[in-house]
């Protein structure tokens, strides 16, 4: 698979697949397991190969819900700060809304669509890093075709212990009163 420096180039992505028993195979035949690592386990693995991890499992993810991932991906991860950055993967249904003059409604969809998910991606974040993910920021545009995920990682100097504390709580509220 073609890798960037501070990324991985997914187009060649599509030659590989997750097997039933969650063994990632290519075309050559050459397996990986594809399984959440401990802590331990993300911060003996090089940067690189973090970097990597994470780029796959967003666009696995993107390809899982959307039925077609973006085209291209860069991640970086850096003290408390990962930002994966993605282009390309429109849908044919936002293809047609972009053509038809209907971008802001195709904003607003991956807008709804990224909240959704920001369990499944920061489950992404904390295998690849081993680290718990703290903050979630996503930003889309239409020219060039970006998606930009933004993650804030703990522990950071940016949030006090008891604002955690508190967010936690106010996250767990949510949830039991949804």
């Amino acid at each position: 698979m073609a890798r960037e420096a501070k990324g991985v180039d997914p187009t060649s992505d599509a030659e590989r697949s997750l097997a039933p028993n969650g063994v990632r195979s290519d075309r050559l035949g050459v397996t990986s397991p594809d399984i959440a690592l401990s802590p331990s386990d993300a911060t003996a693995r090089s940067h690189g190969d973090v970097l990597t991890a994470i780029s796959d499992g967003m666009v696995a993810l993107l390809k899982e819900f959307y039925g077609r991932g973006p085209t291209r991906t860069k991640s970086y991860y850096a003290d408390d700060l990962v930002v994966c950055v993605l282009r390309g993967g429109f849908s044919r249904v936002e293809q047609t809304l972009l053509e038809g003059g209907r971008g802001p409604a195709v904003i607003e969809q991956r807008m709804a669509f990224q909240e959704l998910m920001r369990e499944r991606f920061e489950a992404v974040i904390e295998a690849a890093t081993g680290r718990p993910v703290i903050g979630f920021m996503s930003g889309n545009q239409q020219h060039p075709d970006l998606m930009c995920e933004v993650f804030i990682l703990a522990p950071t100097d940016l949030v006090d212990a008891d604002e955690l504390a508190a967010s936690k709580r106010h996250s767990f509220d949510d949830v039991n009163t949804a």
